[in-house]
């Protein structure tokens, strides 16, 4: 299991907002994590299908029917609670893990909720409001009959399905690409490439791993390492848990800077992900907790993403 608890050090105000200690594979330690919960688009509050006001009538001809509710079973009381540890099993993989259509949703819980391995299929976990503390904002991949498939935290090119329930719906805009044959990172904000900066990425006995994940939330680490910056703690951990050092079992892959760059273009990490400190930090001010990070082996890095409309 991952090594988490609340920083005894941060005062009780402090610790009332969204901080906790979590690892990530930069270091052996435990690190603070906080979310900035106030930046990024505005929160769109999910509308229940029944809570329209219209006529009963059914809709005009050729409109196609709404698709027939998916009732969820009951969740047992005794399922685990997804955390900063292994994901529970019995989850279906990601169905396009190496998409580079951007997820321009993301599903974050209000309360509690279940999450099931297919519509109307089994429960195997529930994901709560938070992870350490730390406001939980998932990319939504699929809907299917008002259930929603978002990527799932702790694991790796896995989903969860999500019932109609207590959750809201934020809008993301970005997209992370690495690749890691160029060693690069691609910025991208409504389909459009931003920036680019080359990267260090994970070891062959360590790689980098592939496909979607996101942001998790923001830790700061102690050490001129890390050049005084904050790391992001993604939803991905080590393909091969076995493969990095005893001390950093159950940690995450992180996106970081390093206090060099001198090790830029190479693969020398533990799986992390590490660029300039100007990227880093152009990064920490821009994105927000739920930014889906793609990684890929080979990526051509188009100045305009399929989907992106048309130039006015």
């Amino acid at each position: 299991m991952a090594s988490a608890r609340f920083n005894p050090l941060v005062p009780g105000a402090a610790r009332r907002r969204s901080t906790a200690v979590i690892a990530v594979l930069g270091a052996a330690l435990l690190v603070a994590l906080a979310v900035n919960g106030t930046s990024g688009p505005t929160d769109r509050a999910r509308v229940a299908p029944d809570g329209s006001s219209g006529s009963p009538a059914g809709p005009p001809y050729g409109t196609p029917s709404p698709e027939p509710a998916i009732e969820a079973a009951p969740p047992p009381s005794t399922l685990p609670v997804v955390d900063y540890g292994p994901a529970p099993r019995g989850f279906p993989a990601d169905p396009a893990p190496m998409s580079a259509l951007r997820l321009g949703e993301g599903l974050r819980p209000i309360r509690r909720v279940a999450a099931y391995d297919a519509p109307g299929g089994r429960p195997r976990a529930f994901l709560a409001p938070t992870i350490s503390g730390v406001e939980l904002t998932m990319p939504i991949v699929e809907r299917r009959s008002g259930w929603a498939a978002v990527l799932l935290p702790s694991a790796n090119r896995t989903v969860a399905w999500v019932p109609p329930g207590p959750w809201t719906t934020v809008v993301l805009r970005d997209l992370v690409v690495v690749v890691r044959r160029t060693h690069r990172l691609h910025w991208y904000r409504d389909d459009r490439l931003v920036r680019s900066w080359p990267v260090s990425l994970g070891l062959p006995v360590s790689p980098t791993p592939l496909g979607r994940t996101f942001i998790l939330g923001t830790s700061r680490l102690p050490g001129r390492v890390y050049a005084d910056t904050e790391v992001f703690a993604l939803g991905s951990v080590p393909d091969d848990p076995g493969s990095v050092p005893s001390g950093l079992r159950g940690a995450h892959i992180g996106l970081h800077t390093w206090y060099h760059d001198g090790e830029l273009g190479r693969n020398t990490t533990n799986g992390c992900i590490r660029l300039t400190r100007s990227g880093q930090e152009r990064l920490l001010a821009e994105l927000r907790p739920g930014t889906e990070v793609l990684v890929l082996d080979r990526f051509t890095a188009p100045s305009r993403l399929p989907g992106a409309p048309d130039p006015a």
